[in-house]
């Protein structure tokens, strides 16, 4: 997570957020987003596009009560096949 601040057009500081997100999408089609930064931050669109912006409005909104956990450098995801 990266923050960085930035100045209001009032002349308050603002922050700017680099947060990792988790994108799934489930049986039906649906996107679902998480940020594992910000505590049960989720949210879902029925396009990519919709769900970034719905998971923006929840990250902002969780940011109000929050700091965001430190967390690792995000590296990727892989798909992992196992027998049993």
């Amino acid at each position: 997570m990266k923050r960085r601040p930035t100045a209001r057009k009032n002349g308050r500081m603002n922050a700017q957020y680099h947060l990792p997100a988790i994108v799934e999408q489930d049986e039906d089609g649906v996107f679902i987003v998480s940020v594992p930064t910000l505590t049960g931050c989720r949210s879902y669109g029925h396009t990519l596009d919709e769900a970034m912006r719905n998971i923006a409005e929840a990250a902002a909104l969780c940011l109000e009560d929050e700091t965001p956990q430190p967390g690792g450098t995000f590296v990727g995801i892989r798909d992992l096949e196992i027998t049993v």
